[in-house]
């Protein structure tokens, strides 16, 4: 039987502690240090400064996406996150900029708080701010998006926000092959994400331990993939 997280962010409490129980829920308390200042969960390490470039396809077109670890934070819910800097382009065009922020508790768990998403026009300019979310804001809760001990089976929500965000992850596999640009390991951890919201969608992500996300496909639904192809750490 998957044991499941359920990751909960307090929305009338400023949450600057937590304390996870048997039953793997996370609590939100305000008397013992939750969150750290550093995002080092070898799995999805974000040193600032740390830049990763990715290509692929998107529905069949050529796509890259390249994730900048910022110097800034955004205090939310009381917590100091890590602000990452997301671009997408599709054929040389930029499509989507995205700003994410996470935060990393003492187990080692790091927490999805929300992005600032931004779609754009052919010219550049923003058409849409769908999936946009703030945890504490509008009933939207922050989730784990990396547990910090992962298992075979663990089962998480990533994030929540009624009908804009609603990602999920299990834990497939932790001795998992896989070749990209970048790196050839067969000591990957590989997840597989869904969403209620895209019941027609799977994929599978693949992270390296001291590089973080190195591969993403899509095993049901449109053909989407993106390999990791250079990688810098801050």
């Amino acid at each position: 039987m998957n044991r499941k997280w359920t990751v909960l962010a307090a929305v009338t409490v400023i949450a600057t502690g937590c304390s996870t129980r048997t039953d793997k829920t996370a609590h939100p308390t305000s008397t013992t240090p939750a969150f750290s200042a550093t995002v080092d969960n070898p799995w999805f390490p974000l040193k600032p400064g740390s830049v990763w470039h990715y290509k692929g396809l998107k529905e069949g077109v050529k796509t890259t996406d390249t994730v900048t670890v910022t110097h800034q934070k955004k205090r939310i819910l009381g917590v100091a996150t890590t602000v990452v800097h997301d671009v997408v382009k599709v054929n040389g065009k930029p499509e989507e900029v995205t700003d994410d922020f996470y935060a990393q508790d003492r187990e080692g768990n790091v927490w999805y708080f929300g992005e600032e998403t931004e779609e754009l026009n052919a010219q550049g300019k923003p058409t849409s701010t769908e999936g946009s979310f703030e945890a504490g804001v509008g009933g939207a809760r922050a989730g784990v998006l990396i547990p910090g001990k992962p298992e075979v089976g663990l089962v998480g929500r990533q994030e929540f926000l009624k009908g804009e965000a609603e990602d999920h992850f299990e834990v497939l596999d932790l001795k998992a092959s896989v070749s990209v640009p970048f790196v050839s390991t067969q000591k990957a951890l590989r997840t597989r994400e869904w969403t209620p919201l895209e019941p027609g969608t799977i994929d599978n992500k693949y992270y390296v331990r001291g590089v973080g996300t190195v591969r993403e496909i899509a095993v049901k639904g449109p053909v989407e993939k993106l390999s990791l192809v250079s990688f810098k750490a801050g």
